[in-house]
């Protein structure tokens, strides 16, 4: 990740003209929705619906992170920029922490919701073509299908995607400022830089969600749940420790 990041980075030093920058701006945007905590916590969102299997609703999740992200980049990335100024290195920190414990709460919801037997799978019948529902018999157990619908999934999504984006306020500010000495440049390259984001982080969630819905996972996600869970709840402990220094972290 490191590597990939510096080579894009090295097309900013030196005189470069608003193309190459603008450029350059997507490609990181790009390759930032990639990042393994935001991959974990956007993965862990959608495998916590019922509804993970409507491809077009989990798109729709990760580009609410993706806007969330660039929200933040733009509300205090933005003015940084301008007045040549940076992010405090402790807000930094404390925002990744929190990115750590966010992670980490996902994965016990989707824990919680595995174990009141939300993920069961049921195959019936209907018009001679088989069919199969993936629900939870915890408040219904005539097989009638009520489905309890999630609340509030697309705002859990902004509002992740606000906690990451603080986060990643501060390395972009510095990477902008140290390379881009034209402030409407950085600026332009800020807003790029977010809507990059929020695009990636649409298609790679688009993405998931067509992993987690085709088969053998969505046959067997009774059983890949606890699992999906507990490794999540592992990089989430592992990222806040990171943050504060007591691991290694070497994404």
């Amino acid at each position: 990740m490191s590597a990939i990041d510096g080579w894009l980075e090295g097309f900013l030093h030196g005189e470069v003209g608003v193309g190459i920058i603008l450029l350059v701006s997507v490609l990181l945007g790009l390759r930032h929705a990639s990042d393994p905590d935001h991959l974990a916590a956007v993965t862990t969102l959608i495998a916590s619906e019922e509804e993970r299997h409507q491809v077009r609703k989990t798109g729709i999740m990760g580009f609410f992170w993706g806007l969330g992200h660039g929200t933040t980049l733009v509300l205090i990335g933005l003015p940084l920029v301008l007045l040549n100024q940076y992010l405090p290195e402790v807000v930094g920190k404390i925002a990744e922490v929190a990115i750590g414990c966010i992670i980490i709460l996902l994965a016990v919801r989707l824990l919680v919701r595995w174990r009141r037997g939300l993920y069961h799978v049921h195959i019936h019948t209907h018009g001679g073509e088989t069919h199969r529902h993936v629900h939870s018999h915890a408040h219904d157990e005539s097989h009638r299908h009520a489905h309890r619908v999630p609340q509030r999934t697309l705002l859990s999504s902004y509002g992740v995607g606000l906690v990451h984006g603080v986060g990643g306020s501060g390395g972009l500010t510095l990477l902008l400022l140290s390379t881009i000495s034209d402030k409407v440049q950085a600026a332009g390259a800020l807003l790029i830089f977010a809507v990059g984001t929020a695009i990636s982080m649409a298609l790679l969630s688009t993405a998931f969600g067509l992993v987690i819905a085709g088969e053998p996972i969505a046959r067997n996600f009774e059983r890949v749940a606890p699992v999906l869970g507990v490794l999540s709840m592992a990089f989430g402990a592992w990222y806040a420790l990171g943050a504060l220094g007591l691991v290694i972290y070497p994404f």
